[in-house]
C-alpha cells in the first residue's frame, strides 16, 4: 500500500464508525483497542503533518466523479452553503462561537463553505474551504494550528466574499459548466 494510504483508510473510517467524538483519539480507540497507542501517532500525523493540498484532492475527486455524475443527467445547478461541525474544543482550526445549522443555533463549531454541482439525481463538492472567523483572523493560533501565514483564509475576519468567489473560480478553470447559482446566506451574511 503507497504511503499515507493506511492512515486515510483508517481516518475515513473513523469517521463513518459510530461515536459522536471524531478526534483522533477516540477514533484511534474505535477503529483498534488493542493497537489504540500506533493507531493514535499514526492519524495523528496523518491529520497534522501529512503534506498534501486539498484543493489538489479535490481536483482528483472532480476528474474521476465528475464524468459519472454528468453521464446521469446535466448539472442543474450550482449549491453554495456553509456547513457547521460542533466541536467541544478550541484547538481545531477555525473553532469559535459561532452559528451552526446542526444544532439550528450559535456554539462551538467549525464552518466550511462548500460549492457543489447538482443534476436531478445527485450533487458531488467541488469546491470546499475552510471559514476562518474574525476571532482567527489575527490569532498567533492560525501560525501554530500550521495554517500557512501567506494562506488569506487568515483574512476571513474581514467578512469578505473571496471565500466564495475563489471557490468559483475553481470548476470554471476545470471547464465545469456554469448554471445557476443557489445560496443560503440567512444566518451568515458575510460569506
Amino acid at each position: 500500500m503507497p504511503t499515507g494510504v493506511a492512515p486515510l483508510k483508517a481516518y475515513c473510517i473513523g469517521l463513518l464508525l459510530p461515536g459522536e467524538r471524531k478526534s483522533v483519539e477516540p477514533m484511534a480507540a474505535r477503529g483498534g483497542p488493542r493497537a489504540c497507542q500506533a493507531a493514535h501517532q499514526s492519524l495523528h500525523h496523518f491529520v497534522a503533518k501529512a503534506d498534501w493540498l486539498d484543493d489538489a484532492v479535490l481536483g482528483v475527486v472532480r476528474a474521476q466523479v465528475l464524468p459519472a455524475l454528468e453521464r446521469q443527467g446535466q448539472i442543474r445547478a450550482w449549491i453554495v452553503d456553509d456547513t457547521g461541525f460542533p466541536k467541544k474544543g478550541k484547538h481545531s482550526v477555525g473553532v469559535a462561537r459561532q452559528y451552526c445549522g446542526q444544532l439550528g443555533k450559535q456554539d462551538n463549531c467549525q464552518v466550511a463553505v462548500s460549492l457543489s454541482v447538482a443534476t436531478d439525481k445527485a450533487s458531488l463538492p467541488v469546491a470546499y474551504q475552510l471559514y476562518l472567523p474574525e476571532s482567527w483572523a489575527n490569532d498567533p493560533d492560525c501560525a501554530k494550528a500550521g495554517v500557512p501565514e501567506d494562506e488569506s483564509r487568515c483574512e476571513r475576519g474581514r467578512g469578505d466574499n473571496a471565500l466564495t468567489a475563489r471557490q468559483i473560480d475553481q470548476p470554471l478553470a476545470s471547464r465545469i459548466s456554469s448554471r445557476p447559482a443557489v445560496l443560503d446566506r440567512a444566518e451568515r451574511p458575510d460569506i
